[in-house]
């Protein structure tokens, strides 16, 4: 029998390869049908400092990056291109802002306290808001709309965002996974030891999985 495997889903909201890893970790997951897996969305801000009003996306990465409009574009593109694959939708224009999220981490979570379901339905339909809608994943309103068509109680949710609660436990998890060398996102850690990073194809998470697992391939 396959053993379960914990995997540790280190992330943030507002990186583009985050969403391209954690559609192509899930279709790995998905073919393999006997494999127990044990997911946990973990916290990492790539703009820990970012205002309340947000950025211009493309100045942002122009800058951070220092390269071109050009090649954000281009690089916007390739993205695009690989969501598309896997059935994520990447809408963003020159329009879109960076927004920051540490309010959406604490939200997540707080689903990693309710159930095995909410957490991923949660970061899903955040993603979707920001990269597919330009939503801001910063907004209270919007973020107790996602909350609760992810299944989770609205009132809570605005409670938990009108004051501190899981701060400190979203800053603990992040100090916790720097402390262990991760300085870059998606960073993907199964069975807290082996480390798979950036949105890599299906194919290397399924045998990763397989041989971690030790699932043989289905020869039919």
């Amino acid at each position: 029998m396959p053993k379960s495997l914990r995997i540790d889903f280190v992330s943030d909201i507002s990186c583009p390869w985050c969403a391209v890893g954690l559609a192509s970790l899930q279709l790995a997951i998905s073919r393999i049908p006997d494999l127990d897996v044990d997911l946990h969305f973990q916290p990492f801000e790539l703009n820990p400092n970012m205002p309340p009003e947000g950025q211009n996306s493309m100045a942002h990465i122009a800058a951070k990056y220092n390269i071109s409009f050009t090649e954000v574009t281009r690089n916007r593109e390739r993205i695009r291109e690989r969501g598309a694959e896997l059935g994520f939708a990447f809408n963003t224009d020159q329009e879109t802002r960076v927004y920051n999220t540490f309010d959406a981490h604490r939200l997540l979570h707080w689903a990693e306290t309710t159930s095995t379901r909410e957490p991923a339905a949660l970061k899903w339909k955040l993603l979707t808001a920001y990269f597919s809608d330009n939503e801001d994943v910063s907004n209270r309103e919007t973020l107790i709309r996602i909350a609760s068509d992810s299944g989770l109680d609205p009132d809570t949710a605005g409670e938990i965002l009108d004051s501190d609660r899981y701060a400190d436990d979203v800053r603990a998890s992040e100090a916790y996974f720097r402390d262990r060398g991760i300085q870059s996102v998606p960073a993907i850690i199964i069975e807290n030891q082996h480390l798979i990073s950036g949105g890599q194809p299906p194919e290397v998470f399924e045998q990763a999985l397989r041989e971690l697992s030790s699932v043989a391939p289905n020869d039919g």
